[in-house]
């Protein structure tokens, strides 16, 4: 009997157990494979018949393990390759070992199987050394950037040593070498003396076009022009994103002298925060301007925004729809009153997409529907808007417009911090948790299938629009605040608003902010800004564009309580089940610095004050007796103290959606409680 190939469409996989060896866990699965069987009938006419068989074949999938066990595991027990497991392990490894560790124990195990294949020329044994070839192969080729270790190169250079040794015919350690090449090039470029050039003929055509090139305004940029330019922007960063550097635990490494990574994410935040600063200067610098004159400059945003809409650009429509609803800008009601009940609902629609209910569940939906589609599948509820919407959408099948996709990086930033909270990196037995980065591995490879549907855009840059866009002054927190006072002065009553409002938030919107209403039901809402938690340190090491961009807000810090800016990705949506819930924590402490910074943690039901506070001074790195500390939860009206000794899980106050809370030091508790009391005490005798 000859077997044929495997006929995989009546595959089914089922899990079996969970097997366990020394430094390894694994996943045991059962899989029934289908296949076509021929056989010849020994009659007169010698005929061939075949027919359907099947047989049963276990796989392991490794789940936990030591790094040697997760190395090992890059070639299967029949020597085959799994590429789905090598692909999570090149973009995740970095979380738990360095390429140099891996190099080196991939070579170790290469020359463990080559030895035993001299004793043992089996096709496995063959197999199994061809795979780890490839690992190497694609490993170099998809992710060059873990051997760029300026100046030497000690990876490139053992795994050339090492090529030359065991693989003389292989063309791997000619492409080590052209590695290393050029590297070097690229670091002697960017050392080396600028070589200095002058064309008196380049030099009189700059100052024609610099002397008769007429300055833009705001008003007359056309709302098309204005959404393709910052759409170019935007897919061009998006396309440099490094997706494993926005892994949780590599992204939390950012604020690190040491630490190289998280560039390309900080600049998408960058222009992120550019925008959004921008939409609200534009608004606000013409103090005495008319209230409708203004409603104008608000009605070309929000038109803006509906051809980033169309553009599928999420990520610059987050940026000017956060702009809006800032406090600043959201407060001046007579402004949107005189906005026109069209543009009034098209912000509402457009608002609605960033709505942070069930985990902006309607924007993750929309960018799936959306992701490699042609082009955006827009509805209205407004019959004028919906008709214009049809109209748009026959054009572009007639033209055979092809749009990109922009996604907004945030949410990928949320999903990765929550995987990061919610699974612990190493198992109870001391193994590394690979589950938790298979996790992660699927939400890279959303990012990285957006990545390619972001090169579908054909725009050019108009470099007159971005020398007006960078021109523009923007404002800081307090400027921005006292300017909106100027055009419409706070009511009587509203000084407590006035104190909470000036508070910045990171770049997810309060879910019970404005969204979707009439800016005459007024919520203090809160800046939108990108922030992604950028403290004093990370901002230290962040070029000089880009704190210039945010100093004001990002870098105000007048309160221990008010300017708290989150470290990890915002959770507008908490997770959580009947036996654990993520909840966002802060340290406060005179006696270490840059502490005032949101992080998170994973809380469960058995967890009690002693518990918590630990697991918040590991988070933060600091080290001293748990009892020396006390755990406040952050209420919208004040603080709630949880009791020493409490389970923390069934004492916090649930009616709140974000679960914030503080560790703060006793002694200093013991002085604000005082000084409290105190206050209370004058008011009392002022009172008499």
């Amino acid at each position: 009997m000859d077997t044929g190939k495997p006929d995989n469409q009546d595959d089914v996989t089922k899990f079996w157990r969970e097997e366990r060896e020394e430094g390894a866990v694994y996943s045991a699965y059962l899989k029934r494979v289908t296949y076509r069987s021929q056989a010849r009938l020994e009659d007169e006419h010698d005929r061939e018949f075949s027919h359907l068989m099947w047989e049963t074949q276990k796989i392991r999938v490794i789940k936990a393990g030591t790094l040697e066990k997760l190395v090992e595991s890059l070639a299967t027990v029949r020597g085959e390759l799994d590429s789905t497991y090598v692909n999570i392990f090149l973009a995740t490894y970095r979380t738990f070992a360095t390429a140099r560790q891996v190099l080196e124990l991939i070579i170790k195990r290469y020359k463990i199987l080559k030895s035993c294949y001299k004793d043992d020329k089996s096709e496995v044994n063959e197999l199994q050394l061809k795979t780890l070839r490839s690992v190497i192969s694609v490993w170099l080729d998809t992710y060059p950037e873990d051997f760029h270790e300026d100046p030497d190169y000690p990876c490139l250079h053992l795994l050339e040593t090492f090529v030359q040794c065991h693989l003389p015919d292989s063309d791997l350690a000619e492409r080590a070498r052209h590695r290393i090449e050029r590297f070097k090039k690229d670091h002697a470029g960017r050392d080396g003396e600028i070589e200095f050039r002058f064309s008196i003929c380049d030099e009189v055509d700059h100052m024609i076009e610099t002397a008769y090139h007429k300055p833009l305004v705001f008003q007359e940029i056309s709302n098309k022009h204005f959404a393709e330019q910052l759409t170019c922007r935007d897919a061009e960063l998006f396309r440099k994103v490094v997706p494993h550097h926005c892994i949780g635990a590599v992204w939390s490494r950012r604020g690190r002298s040491d630490s190289k990574e998280g560039a390309s994410v900080l600049a998408t935040i960058q222009q992120f925060n550019r925008v959004s600063l921008r939409v609200i200067a534009i608004v606000l610098k013409t103090a005495k301007s008319k209230a409708s004159q203004r409603a104008k400059l608000l009605q070309k945003w929000i038109l803006i925004a509906q051809e980033l809409r169309e553009l599928k650009n999420f990520s610059s429509l987050k940026a000017i729809i956060s702009g809006l609803q800032s406090h600043p800008v959201y407060r001046l009601r007579r402004m949107w009153h005189a906005l026109p009940k069209e543009a009034m609902i098209l912000f509402e629609e457009l608002s609605e997409i960033f709505s942070g209910e069930n985990n902006q569940i309607n924007s993750r939906e929309l960018l799936m529907k959306e992701a490699t589609a042609k082009f955006p599948d827009l509805d209205s509820h407004h019959k004028t808007l919906k008709r214009r919407n049809m109209l748009k959408r026959q054009s572009w099948i007639e033209n055979g417009i092809v749009q990109g996709t922009v996604p907004y990086l945030g949410t990928f930033l949320t999903d990765l911090n929550m995987i990061d909270t919610a699974h612990p990196d190493m198992t109870e037995d001391g193994l590394i948790n690979f589950e938790k980065h298979r996790k992660e591995f699927e939400v890279l490879a959303q990012l990285k299938l957006l990545q390619s549907a972001a090169q579908i855009y054909n725009i050019k840059t108009d470099e007159a629009f971005w020398i007006w866009f960078d021109s523009v002054r923007v404002y800081s927190e307090s400027e921005s605040h006292e300017m909106s006072c100027e055009i419409e002065p706070p009511v009587e009553g509203s000084a407590r608003i006035k104190k909470k409002s000036a508070r910045f938030c990171r770049y997810y919107l309060n879910p019970k902010s404005c969204l979707g209403h009439r800016p005459a039901r007024f919520e203090p809402s809160k800046f939108a800004l990108f922030s992604c938690g950028l403290d004093r340190n990370s901002l230290s090491s962040i070029p000089d564009t880009l704190t210039a961009s945010l100093a004001g807000p990002l870098m105000s810090h007048s309160s221990s309580t008010s300017s708290v800016i989150s470290s990890d990705s915002d959770c507008t949506s908490p997770y959580r089940s009947s036996d654990t819930c993520v909840i966002r924590v802060s340290l406060e402490t005179s006696l270490i610095a840059n502490t005032h910074i949101y992080k998170s943690i994973m809380l469960k039901n058995t967890d009690h004050t002693h518990t918590t506070i630990k697991k918040i001074l590991e988070k933060y790195s600091v080290e001293g007796p748990p009892e020396d500390y006390c755990l406040l939860q952050i209420l919208p009206d004040g603080e709630l103290l949880i009791p020493q000794g409490a389970n923390v899980f069934y004492a916090l106050n649930n009616s709140v959606d974000d679960l914030k809370f503080v560790v703060r030091s006793r002694a200093e508790q013991e002085s604000l409680s005082s000084h409290k009391h105190r206050g209370k005490r004058r008011l009392k005798k002022l009172s008499l």
